[in-house]
This record gives C-alpha cells, sequence and structure tokens, in this order.
C-alpha cells in the first residue's frame, strides 16, 4: 500500500482526525456531562460525536490528500530519473501552485534530459568511430569504456567492457603487453606480421569519474602520419637538390653551345669527344633532376572513371606479364596517368627481379571497400633489411637505380587515400600489394 493510504497515529490524516477528535472532546465533554447524568448516555453521545467527527474529517481530507498523493508519486519517479509523470490538480490554491511548480520542473528536467540524451550519442558516435583506439579503466582495473578501434587493437571481436587488464594483455602482443604493463607514455612499434610493423603514440591520462579513480588510454596509429613526415622530408630535400643542379645546368648548356660555334672550325676529334661527354652528362643530368622534381611535385589526382581494357592494352605494349583473366566490372575512379605509372614502375621492377616475363602476374579484385591490385613475381625476394627501406626515397640495391621507383608508387597510392605492402612469398619472389579506395 501507498505511504498516504495507511492510516496510522503517524500519518498525516490520522493526527488530523486525532486532533479534530480531541478539540471536539473538549468543547463537547463538560456539555455532556452537565446534559446527561447518566454515564452510559455519556459515552453514547461521544462515541457518536468521534464517528461523526471521524466522517467529516475524511470528507475534508479526501479532496486535500489526492494532490499530496500525486505528488509523491511524481517525487518518487524524479528519484527513479523519470520525468514523464504531470500532475492534473488545477485548483487555484497553494497545493494548485505548488502541483503548477512540479509540472514545470518536470517538463525542464524532461528536455534537458533529452538534450543531455543527444548528446551522449553524439559522443558515443564520434568516440566509437574515432580512428584512436580508446580504453577507459577503473580503479579495479577493469576496461569501463572502449571503442571500435581498441578492440581492433587488442585483437578482440567482442566488446571489452568488464575485462581485466591482466586478462585483456594475454590475447594482445608482447609489445602492447610491455606498453600497457609500463603504462608509460610516449612511440611503440607493433608487428602486425612478418612484413608489416606499424608504429603506435600511448597517452595516459587520470581522473575522478563517479568518486572512482579512472585512468585513460589512449592510442594513436602514427605509421602513415611518420611516413607522410619522412616524405615531405624528402621532398624538401629534392626540391633543393634539383634547384641548385638547374642552377648550374642551365650555364653549363649555354656555355657549351658556345663552345660548341666557337670551335666550329675546328677539326679535332679529341675535341668533339669532350663536347659530346658534356653533353651526354649534361643531358643525364637533366633527366635525372626531371625525374625527381616528378618525385616532389606529384600533382593531386584527377579522377576519372577507369578503362581497364585500355589501361591493361597500353601496359602489354610496353612490358611482359601475365595480366587479369577478370577485371572489374563496377565504376572505379582514379587517376588514370598516375594509375598507370604505378602498374608500370611495379611490373618493370618486377622484371628486374630476375623473373621470366611469363612469372610477372597481375591480379585486379574489386569490393565494396575499393579495387586491389597485386604484381607479383617469382624472383628473390627482398630480405627483411631491404623490406624495411624499399619505399624510403633514394634507397636501392641498383647500380643504376635512381631509388624513386617505390618511393612514387607509394606516394601515387597515398594520394588516392590507398595502402601498399610489400611480401615475400615462401616459394620465392615479391608479391606488391595495392589497395585503393572507392572515392
Amino acid at each position: 500500500m501507498h505511504a498516504l493510504n495507511k492510516w496510522t497515529p503517524r500519518s498525516l490524516k490520522g493526527r488530523f482526525i486525532a486532533a479534530s477528535s480531541a478539540v471536539v472532546l473538549c468543547v463537547c465533554m463538560p456539555i455532556l456531562t452537565w446534559q446527561f447524568s447518566n454515564w452510559q448516555w455519556v459515552v453514547a453521545a461521544t462515541i457518536g460525536i468521534l464517528l461523526l467527527t471521524n466522517v467529516l474529517c475524511r470528507c475534508f481530507l479526501s479532496a486535500l490528500l489526492e494532490p499530496i498523493k500525486a505528488l509523491e508519486v511524481g517525487l518518487l519517479n524524479f528519484k527513479d530519473g523519470e520525468f514523464s509523470h504531470s500532475l492534473a490538480y488545477a485548483e487555484h490554491d497553494e497545493l494548485g501552485r505548488l502541483c503548477t511548480l512540479y509540472n514545470e520542473t518536470a517538463l525542464q528536467l524532461r528536455q534537458e534530459k533529452q538534450w543531455i540524451y543527444q548528446r551522449e550519442l553524439m559522443l558515443d558516435k564520434v568516440l566509437q568511430s574515432s580512428p584512436q583506439a580508446l580504453l577507459l579503466v577503473d580503479s579495479n582495473d577493469t576496461v569501463v569504456f572502449s571503442n571500435y578501434s581498441a578492440r581492433a587493437l587488442c585483437k578482440s571481436s567482442a566488446a571489452l567492457e568488464g575485462m581485466k587488464i591482466d586478462v585483456l594483455m594475454q590475447e594482445t602482443s608482447d609489445e602492447f603487453f610491455e606498453v600497457l604493463q609500463a603504462g608509460r607514455e610516449g612511440l611503440f612499434s607493433i608487428q602486425v606480421d612478418k612484413d608489416e610493423t606499424q608504429t603506435w603514440h600511448l597517452a595516459t591520462g587520470q581522473f575522478l569519474l563517479n568518486n572512482q579513480n579512472h585512468k585513460l588510454y589512449l592510442f594513436k596509429q602514427l605509421t602513415r602520419e611518420l611516413s607522410r613526415q619522412e616524405v615531405a622530408v624528402w621532398k624538401k630535400v629534392i626540391r633543393i637538390i634539383s634547384h641548385e643542379l638547374n642552377n648550374s645546368l642551365g650555364p653549363m648548356s649555354s656555355m657549351l653551345h658556345s663552345a660548341k660555334l666557337l670551335t666550329d672550325h675546328v677539326d679535332d676529334k679529341r675535341l668533339e669527344r669532350v663536347f659530346s661527354t658534356i653533353e651526354e652528362r649534361i643531358h643525364h643530368l637533366t633527366e635525372f633532376v626531371q625525374g625527381y622534381g616528378k618525385f616532389a611535385k606529384l600533382p593531386p589526382p584527377k579522377y576519372s572513371q577507369i578503362n581497364w581494357t585500355s589501361l591493361l592494352a597500353g601496359l602489354h605494349q610496353q612490358w611482359q606479364f601475365n595480366g587479369p583473366n577478370i577485371l572489374p566490372t563496377q565504376p572505379f575512379l582514379a587517376d588514370q596517368v598516375q594509375l598507370e605509372q604505378l602498374l608500370i614502375n611495379l611490373i618493370k621492377n618486377a622484371h628486374e627481379s630476375g623473373s621470366k616475363p611469363e612469372q610477372v602476374t597481375m591480379h585486379i579484385t574489386q569490393s565494396m571497400q575499393g579495387v586491389t591490385l597485386c604484381v607479383q613475381d617469382q624472383g628473390k625476394g627482398m630480405s627483411e633489411t631491404v623490406m624495411a627501406n624499399a619505399l624510403i626515397p633514394f634507397y636501392s640495391t641498383k647500380s643504376t637505380g635512381s631509388g624513386l621507383g617505390l618511393a612514387l608508387c607509394r606516394e601515387i597510392v597515398e594520394a588516392h587515400h590507398g595502402q601498399l605492402s610489400l611480401h615475400n612469398h615462401e616459394e620465392g619472389g615479391l608479391k606488391v600489394k595495392i589497395f585503393i579506395p572507392h572515392e
């Protein structure tokens, strides 16, 4: 039963009836004693008066207690966090004003609760879609919040909430285990597989939440960012070198032309050989500078629908390889000139790996996310040292190489927001895998 429905001596109704009965008895008892000399009549009259007083009090209190009961129910709803309850009492008295104030408070609380709920939804959406991995751990070393990136980092398909940190670390890599155990901020590396290493940065923070100490782990992957910074530095170096070489090559070409005019009437084979050698070296340096300038000043991609048939026909005119049997049928947007340059470099490298032309293969597959291109040879593959530096500009194991082929490939792929990875095959050879998402 509800508290206000119980008739007890300490309830509002009980005290009101008791007080009213006492007042009535105090007033009526002298009159009854004086009026009736027989005590039986006095008792009967007293009982009748008390019953009449009780009935009148109940009738009076019934209209008063209804809004009070409603207020109590409403406040209990407030206590449970429910603000949708409104009071229907609309009399213009003290209780009516109190009920009106309650309804206004309930409306304001409903609006604020809805606003907070919308903000929580937005915050949860942002945190869950963030590329940064978030782990919130309470004072008992239990995960109370994690996002999708954190689950991927911890190699878990299920939610991490409720898991202990020590149990969680048993499922992760050794490098990640050491970082979480130490809890130190800074860079660390994770070996994803034998051909790929990722660089991450850990930031931590501590704060009070619900009067409990919590620790926040924030993991940010910096592999691509560091790669971009590295390429940006190389581009700056290349621009400086190209500028200085161009400043020298221009006057050298002019002076060579003037020297040829001055010695045009001189018939000397040695002089012709000197001029020819200088001209050849100037031409070589000019091509060298232009090649590096192409890498340093790669323009943004001009997206258009790729014609795979035309693209592969152009490649077959320059290089021999086993092309894909099935071509993508869905529209795919990319820069066709840059994509062709990318594949030319990869097929050229495959031919220079020692593979026979018929051993060079290319595969193209398309999915809902994008297009994957694979160029594979059956050469000697790459050692770990070479693979770690193969995408760095100027790095080459060839005596005549410029070290820009794979670096330019990576630059083209990243300009299309894609990924390039190198993989050695157990049976020999190297596979270059490229993924370019749909624009």
